[in-house]
């Protein structure tokens, strides 16, 4: 398989405010978020990222969109490094996290159009995969709708339709079921798998064990900053739920750090 995603030793840490200090019973100033994570992602592959609120899921996401710089280590995204070479790097991905809004003051019609251009996409290509995009989603009748009136899963699937306006061959949501509708989740996660078929890379964070098991070629477990297992579903799981395996290696891992 080809490789496409390169990740090492990929460090970052974040300042805490004296309150957050208190309310999370810190006794230092610095928190990190990433520690040393590491990890590869080949072509046609979904690498699932789980981990409790707070492991470091997002962190490693967002450095990986080239959205946040690591403190140390590197990571390589078809080829391209996302300390050295950035833009090339958002010219390859679509990236997508409920952190991240749609403006409520425009329509998914003009928000597809605006981003389209920025990625310097043509008329008749951005119009024709505008029409694909939206038929998938159900956004058509919705398209000159402010996004202020939409429902949060209408929203979610105008976001997704956005982030992958140029067709990137490497496809990175966090949390993209997160707040949705039993429907609306099962739009998004037949068109995840639709991603796959089409031999795209798709790096996906969740809470939620069964659509990792259904969808993930491989995952990786992140607790408390560090990556503490990387490997096939099958080789994880070993016969039983993920669910299980996953809460055995948490208390384990709490254990250990007590």
């Amino acid at each position: 398989m080809k490789e496409v995603l390169n990740v090492s030793n990929l460090t970052k840490t974040f300042k805490v405010s004296k309150k957050q200090q208190q309310l999370r019973n810190l006794n230092k100033a610095m928190i990190t978020a990433a520690d040393n994570v590491s990890f590869k992602s080949y072509e046609g592959e979904v690498f699932g990222l789980l981990g409790p609120n707070g492991a470091g899921k997002t962190t490693v996401m967002r450095m990986l969109a080239t959205l946040i710089n690591p403190d140390s280590g590197e990571a390589s995204v078809a080829g391209f490094s996302i300390t050295k070479q950035p833009q090339e790097v958002r010219k390859r991905i679509g990236f997508l996290t409920n952190e991240l809004k749609l403006d409520d003051y425009f329509t998914p019609n003009y928000l597809y159009d605006f981003y389209a251009q920025l990625h310097g996409i043509t008329p008749d290509a951005a119009a024709k995969r505008k029409k694909e995009l939206f038929e998938t989603f159900g956004i058509d009748e919705f398209a000159e709708v402010k996004v202020s009136n939409l429902s949060q899963g209408m929203k979610q699937k105008a976001s997704l339709a956005i982030s992958i306006v140029h067709d990137p061959g490497i496809i990175i949501f966090d949390e993209p079921t997160n707040g949705l509708d039993v429907i609306t989740a099962k739009v998004v996660t037949d068109f995840l798998i639709k991603l796959k078929h089409d031999g795209k890379s798709v790096i996906l964070s969740t809470h939620i064990f069964n659509l990792l098991e259904g969808l993930c070629d491989r995952i990786g477990i992140i607790i408390g900053g560090k990556m503490v297992v990387c490997d096939t579903v099958e080789a994880i799981v070993d016969g039983e739920t993920l669910e299980k395996k996953f809460f055995d290696i948490f208390y384990q891992q709490t254990k250990e750090v007590v």
